[in-house]
């Protein structure tokens, strides 16, 4: 049967695929718009199978947050350009897969995938993606932060490449209390800390840690009698390094965050403190 014109363009304006393709897809269809689109969605997924060997490495970081302030949610897809990445409908479908993590909170890739935003489920905006860009674009991963009696911040760098979610204790409803949220979640993102406090430093890691100061004394030809006073000064290094509360101010050097927290809390008339972070920096490996 003849194809439109019209219905080629119809086909493209619901699929963003290419005006050739959408013609195939409709000489295979017989001329129906849901069969062609279908057809597309298949060769959407083939060529994601072509294209698996190609490394995602480019992509978008997005968060979205409750009005209260007392959830938030975290997601990071991934695709091989940042020609794509910077493309408003990859970034847009992104903040919306956002929004329904933080939304409906799924246990699962699987049950995030079979999820619908906007009538089509998740696999679908993937492979209708595919189908406009044809190149490999994946979820990598997702998650969600949820307070009891508390609130949390986000914050996404400039670039969309590097987010942060800090959940806190203690009341966020005022613009002040959002401010210093918000500039403690900047700190995550700036010196990526790899604990709150220091006491979740496990005992095999700091000796670890103990053992690789004593050689490099040694090595430094250290006397054995200062050996104790050298480790001791390099541990508070590494704590002053990996743990939140004792990092230095980013944007106050003569601070650090514990200063930061008290003189707030102090002001505020109530403690407010970090509970836990998130943090997702672009193309690292899951669970870093």
């Amino acid at each position: 049967m003849a194809i439109s014109a019209q219905d080629v363009k119809s086909l493209r304006d619901r699929t963003g695929a290419g005006m050739a393709d959408c013609k195939k897809a409709l000489e295979e269809a017989n001329g129906d718009m849901d069969g062609a689109i279908e057809v597309l969605r298949k060769r959407g997924a083939a060529t994601a199978a072509k294209r698996a060997d190609k490394a995602a490495n480019e992509g978008v970081i997005a968060t979205a947050i409750s009005a209260d302030r007392s959830r938030a949610a975290m997601v990071e897809v991934n695709c091989e350009t940042d020609f794509v990445a910077r493309n408003e409908e990859f970034s847009t479908f992104t903040r919306n897969l956002a929004e329904y993590v933080l939304n409906n909170n799924p246990d699962s890739m699987d049950e995030l995938m079979a999820g619908e935003i906007e009538g089509k489920s998740v696999q679908t905006w993937l492979s209708e993606l595919l189908g406009k860009f044809s190149e490999r674009i994946e979820i990598k991963r997702f998650d969600v932060v949820k307070t009891d009696g508390g609130f949390v911040a986000d914050y996404v760098h400039n670039g969309d490449k590097l987010g942060v979610l800090v959940e806190f204790s203690g009341s966020g409803d005022s613009e002040k209390v959002a401010s210093v949220a918000r500039d403690i979640a900047m700190q995550v993102a700036a010196m990526n800390p790899s604990y709150v406090h220091r006491d979740e430093v496990t005992e095999t890691t700091l000796e670890k840690e103990r053992e690789i100061y004593r050689q490099l004394a040694i090595n430094e030809g250290k006397k054995p009698e200062f050996a104790d006073k050298i480790i001791a000064g390099r541990l508070e290094k590494y704590f002053a390094d990996s743990c939140l509360m004792e990092q230095t101010f980013v944007k106050d050097s003569s601070k650090m965050i514990r200063d930061i927290l008290a003189d707030f809390s102090k002001d505020l008339g109530s403690d407010v403190n970090v509970v836990r972070f998130i943090r997702f920096n672009l193309g690292e490996q899951a669970g870093k």
